[in-house]
């Protein structure tokens, strides 16, 4: 049995998210299993290293599989970016150690968010970023990220609907830089829950139009009250970027 490990790039604009659903087969891991079943000649399940939200982007996603089927990795790139949709890539195929598993050896993520912030739409990135129109105090919304770096219980911050498992995550950076009409926002941690991302960008978007303190967010973090975060950024500006092991 061979271990191959993907890196995958895709825009996730017409697909419900990574996660395979029972009931639809617009998603990215799904597109991807069907194409691989029919390489392998037999049922293929991928393991991604983590769940991208519908609409949310990826420039190096991670995913593992195991095919008996003994295949050279440029076969399975080939056969693969033969087959998908010309909006998902694969642009590496490894393979590796039996144990390699994609989620349980991932040991930090970096996610990417896009704003353009400019008084009218970006019509080339307009489905790759978020638009907002006033202007963003960038000084302001650096000096707010101050609060959510360390370890911290991130409920207030997700949608995730599951309450046994830790809601505990540490962000190691986050860092804002602007450029020609864009704000970039990156986000590293050892994880991030469901939405969790989205939602601190949307309370830093908030900092930095004046319509909240930054002073507010510990208090936030404390309450565990998913009402007190307010808006929540669009999920066309989010990239996956980076996920290390």
């Amino acid at each position: 049995m061979n271990n191959y490990k993907l890196t995958i790039q895709y825009d996730g604009g017409r697909y419900k998210g990574w996660q395979r659903l029972g009931n639809s087969d617009n998603t990215i891991q799904g597109k991807i299993e069907n194409v691989l079943t029919e390489l392998a000649g037999e049922k293929i399940e991928i393991i991604g290293s983590g769940r991208t939200d519908a609409g949310v982007h990826a420039l190096a996603q991670i995913a593992n599989f195991k095919m008996r089927k003994n295949a050279k990795e440029d076969e399975v790139m080939q056969y693969l970016n033969r087959y998908l949709p010309h909006d998902i890539s694969i642009v590496d195929v490894a393979l590796v150690d039996d144990r390699f598993h994609a989620r349980y050896n991932a040991k930090d993520k970096t996610y990417l968010y896009k704003i353009w912030n400019m008084p009218y739409t970006h019509p080339f990135m307009r489905k790759y970023s978020m638009h907002v129109e006033e202007k963003l105090d960038i000084e302001k919304m650096r000096k707010a990220t101050n609060y959510f770096l360390g370890k911290h219980d991130f409920t207030s911050y997700s949608n995730a609907k599951s309450k046994k498992k830790s809601m505990v995550r540490e962000i190691c950076s986050i860092d804002i830089k602007e450029n020609d009409g864009f704000i970039e926002i990156k986000l590293q941690g050892d994880g991030f829950l469901y939405n969790m991302v989205r939602k601190i960008v949307g309370t830093l978007i908030e900092v930095g139009l004046g319509e909240k303190d930054a002073t507010a967010i510990p208090s936030i973090l404390e309450s565990k009250e998913r009402i007190q975060t307010g808006r929540m950024a669009d999920a066309e500006g989010l990239y996956l970027e980076k996920v290390g092991f």
